[in-house]
């Protein structure tokens, strides 16, 4: 009975850590009131909570620039720097959690699609910026250089789980599309626009698992 039980349990899911650690970078593009779009890098820290392997609760830390506008070529003569701090949560639910991907190779490679969305917090700092058109000096504009945003990140993207000997998820590779919707206009330094302002990320990164293992209903390498 005891070995029955025990075979019964190895059957029921596989293992996976509940924890992981990860790093990553993001190639960043600015939507605001500058008219000529940059693109900046900045690195990220992230801790992650898994419910299961398919559904992850996510903290994640990134700190660096965005920037944006040419001031020698645009007619507004808008163009900033900022240097930013920025925490968010995320909850992270992956295509494995809600299809059946036992059954072919093609639903397996699906399995880690995954949408994700949350709340973010950013402090923002302007370094540099221009307010003053150079062709229209009559043209200024206003805003902060200091500010406190709250942000909406919408993510797409895809997980590459690596697994060890015994089948667990022991490192991820995570591939992603985010768009951050900021509740308010002075990302950039300029109150120019009724419209909030937005930045998008393309991320690479990746996790290792960490903590105790504990068992999914099904198995998760196929």
């Amino acid at each position: 009975m005891c070995f029955t039980a025990l075979i019964a349990k190895a059957q029921s899911g596989d293992n996976y850590a509940q924890y992981d650690v990860g790093l990553a970078g993001s190639y960043n593009s600015v939507t605001s009131d500058v008219q000529t779009a940059k693109s900046t890098i900045t690195p990220a820290l992230t801790f992650n909570y898994n419910q299961t392997p398919f559904i992850n609760y996510i903290l994640e830390f990134q700190a660096g620039k965005l920037e944006g506008g040419d001031s020698t070529k645009d007619a507004s003569g808008r163009q900033f720097t900022n240097s930013f701090f920025a925490a968010y949560f995320r909850i992270q639910l992956q295509a494995g959690e809600i299809m059946d991907y036992s059954s072919s190779p093609a639903a397996n490679a699906f399995k880690n699609f995954y949408l994700s969305g949350g709340i973010g917090y950013l402090v923002n700092h302007i370094t540099n910026i221009n307010r003053s058109s150079l062709t229209t000096p009559v043209v200024y504009t206003p805003g902060l250089d200091n500010s406190y945003e709250i942000v909406i990140p919408v993510r797409i993207g895809y997980e590459f789980k690596i697994f060890n000997d015994y089948g667990q998820p022991y490192m991820k590779i995570d591939i992603a599309y985010q768009k951050n919707f900021v509740l308010g206009d002075e990302l950039d330094g300029f109150g120019a626009n009724k419209n909030n302002d937005s930045y998008s990320q393309i991320t690479l990164g990746v996790k290792y698992a960490l903590g105790s293992l504990v068992s999914y209903r099904k198995q998760i390498a196929y």
